[in-house]
């Protein structure tokens, strides 16, 4: 896999756990593991800045606003905080602190892995919960707040207004509760207390709060009308007499070395708390030395969130099997005698190809450690070789593809093996055909893994283009139940229909066309007519296009120069699913060229990846950050600290209507 490739790669796994971590609310990874890749891609970013793209999960903030609860604007803006990763990080802060105040004093907490909420108090009565949302605007959650028997109703203290930060979580206790009331009615399973806390708490039926038996720790005061802290550990005693249960056990410490030893001690008794934790953060204690130190638009100074190693544990490989992929790779998977790892059973790990099996010198049979980290897979991280048993064998990827018996080869630049048999792997053939119906292609919804299966046994798909000939065969298929009955056939069938109006970019990406993601096919729909044109374009007319180099090129121009292919996209063509760019019709107008435009907040009809479309379609370019060089920026509703810096800067300020006006 190229450097492109791989950055293409974590673009799309980091959207994909936004979604599922901010609007959803089923992380599938932790977020020591989001953290790593998030990591890798700004590394890989600042290494190849050719290919920064301006809808990177790098250059805008990850969440949105959930629409179905009352949208409510933060008093303080949510921010969150920088990471650290190691004791060196952590030194360099102190340290960095203690250059700029006079015996700093740190106080160093536990970062409790639940979901952040503000709680509003007038004159000593609970009047609103809200969630951190995209850190502008939030959502209410008064209802369910109110279902928390740790949250205070009301407070001794009737101050005009109080406003506390703290974050809601399920004990490991309660979590456990819920699993096994799940299990006995044939429920739903849950991954995380984590991931069950933060659904529960953002559910409209706040009697579904009350059965999970939800907690809070508050770990911040915000804002107190008519009484003065002088320091953060003060108010933590205070909000204690009001009736809150405050982050436990926190520690004020005045050097490095005291901050570091109360983040290791965290970290030796995390596993073994009946609440989960994902980091410890570390704050400066005095509120005035926090007003000096300030903040940059992302991040506080005065604060850092150190986030421990993933867990490690040993456990033996009892086998290994090979899995191939729907371009023939062939990946080998460790068979794992099972554990218990970061909160899940954990029996499989991939072990990526032959180099890293022979780097990592992994045998069968042996004793390994294992963590789960930058992959959604755990990871070997090493063999113990004077563990290994007597009759522990060496494993070497066959020579032969396990699905279709052809031969397989290793890539001339790259360490990956290939089944060389491209037209008649079922393997090959069955993840091809997934990956055309996945939502970041055609989105055909229905036709997953499993459907897709069936109809490939069954004999009704043999390749893609036989898709959009099912309806031939709906009553067939009803009769004998291969994707289901009558109303799961049809609703594919529709799914399927709808699915020929797609734009040319989503059928280019479903083609599974080598070394071309998304992006790419993004560019070649605004720059030709049609997939003709595109079949027939030279080399050089591909080689001219923004971020295309001579892999990319010669790949499209090999998928177009098949026989195969050609036949498909005839068929295609015939079943009547659209071939031609619903962008390159304009994309002659150059009306934005030499323009750079920062899209924020939320727009009243277009969605943020219509609007960058619509700018780099006219020639324009769409950028992350305002800078000086910025023409314009586009803003909507909730528009941030953008619009401030855009403000601040003189840069010109639209609004959707204005924008449309441009286009006339």
């Amino acid at each position: 896999m190229n450097i492109k490739e791989r950055i293409e790669e974590l673009r799309n796994l980091i959207k994909y756990h936004n979604e599922l971590y901010f609007d959803k609310e089923q992380p599938e990874i932790t977020d020591y593991e989001y953290d790593q890749l998030v990591q890798e891609l700004k590394t890989l970013e600042n290494e190849h800045p050719e290919f920064i793209s301006p809808d990177s999960p790098t250059q805008e903030v990850g969440g949105t606003v959930k629409r179905e609860l009352r949208k409510v604007p933060h008093d303080v803006p949510v921010i969150s905080l920088q990471d650290a990763f190691s004791k060196e990080d952590i030194y360099n802060f102190v340290n960095k602190v203690k250059s700029q105040i006079i015996n700093p004093k740190f106080v160093v907490e536990k970062k409790i892995d639940g979901l952040t909420v503000m709680l509003r108090y007038y004159n000593g009565k609970l009047t609103e919960g809200i969630t951190r949302g995209n850190g502008e605007v939030g959502e209410s959650v008064y209802e369910n707040v109110l279902e928390i028997q740790t949250v205070p109703k009301s407070i001794p203290t009737e101050l005009p207004y109080l406003e506390v930060r703290g974050e809601v979580y399920m004990s490991n206790k309660s979590f456990e509760m819920v699993l096994e009331r799940e299990k006995n009615k044939g429920g739903k399973k849950y991954k995380t207390a984590r991931n069950l806390a933060s659904g529960t708490l953002r559910q409209l039926d706040s009697r579904i709060v009350r059965e999970r038996n939800l907690d809070i720790f508050v770990f911040n005061l915000e804002i107190s009308e008519g009484k003065v802290f002088t320091s953060h550990s003060e108010s933590l005693e205070w909000l204690k007499t009001q009736g809150f249960t405050v982050v436990p056990n926190y520690k004020i410490c005045t050097t490095a070395d005291e901050v570091w030893e109360a983040v290791s001690s965290i970290g030796e008794e995390r596993n073994n708390l009946p609440f989960g934790i994902d980091g410890a953060v570390i704050k400066v204690d005095n509120l005035s030395d926090r007003r000096v130190l300030g903040s940059t638009s992302k991040v506080p100074r005065w604060a850092i969130a150190y986030k421990y190693p993933p867990e490690q544990k040993e456990t033996v490989i009892k086998d290994i099997k090979i899995q191939v992929g729907r371009t023939g790779r062939l990946t080998p998977l460790a068979i794992l005698e099972p554990v218990k790892l970061a909160g899940t059973d954990v029996s499989k790990a991939t072990l990526h190809n032959q180099d890293f099996i022979n780097l990592k010198d992994i045998q069968i049979g042996d004793t390994v450690v294992i963590q789960k980290a930058g992959d959604i897979i755990p990871e070997v991280i090493k063999s113990i070789p004077e563990k290994r048993p007597a009759n522990a064998m060496k494993y070497i990827i066959p020579a032969t593809c396990p699905i279709c018996n052809s031969p397989t080869v290793k890539d001339e630049n790259g360490a990956d093996t290939r089944c060389i048999n491209t037209e008649g792997c079922p393997a090959q053939q069955l993840g091809g055909i997934v990956y055309f119906a996945s939502k970041g292609a055609m989105d055909i919804e229905g036709l997953g893994p499993s459907s897709v299966e069936s109809l490939v046994l069954e004999g009704y798909i043999k390749n893609i283009g036989d898709i959009y000939y099912l309806e031939q065969y709906r009553d067939e298929l009803i009769e004998k139940g291969v994707v289901g009955r009558k109303k799961s056939t049809d609703n594919l069938l529709k799914a399927i229909e709808k699915s020929k109006d797609n734009d040319l970019e989503k059928l280019i990406t479903g083609l599974g066309i080598k070394n071309v993601g998304k992006q790419t096919a993004r560019v070649l729909a605004m720059n030709f007519p049609d997939i003709d044109a595109i079949s027939n374009a030279t080399y050089e007319q591909l080689i001219a296009l923004p971020d295309f180099g001579d892999i990319v090129a010669n790949s499209i121009l090999n998928f177009f120069n098949q026989e195969k292919n050609q036949q498909l996209i005839t068929k295609l063509k015939s079943a009547g699913v659209n071939v031609k760019s619903k962008t390159s019709e304009i994309s002659s107008d150059d009306r934005f060229s030499g323009k750079t435009f920062v899209i924020t907040g939320t727009l009243p009809t277009l969605k943020r990846d219509e609007a960058t479309k619509i700018v780099q379609s006219y020639g324009g370019k769409v950028s992350g950050s305002v800078s000086k060089k910025t023409s314009y920026v586009l803003a909507g509703e909730e528009a941030g600290s953008k619009l401030t810096k855009a403000q601040d800067l003189g840069i010109k300020i639209i609004n959707e209507e204005e924008f449309m006006d441009m286009l006339k």
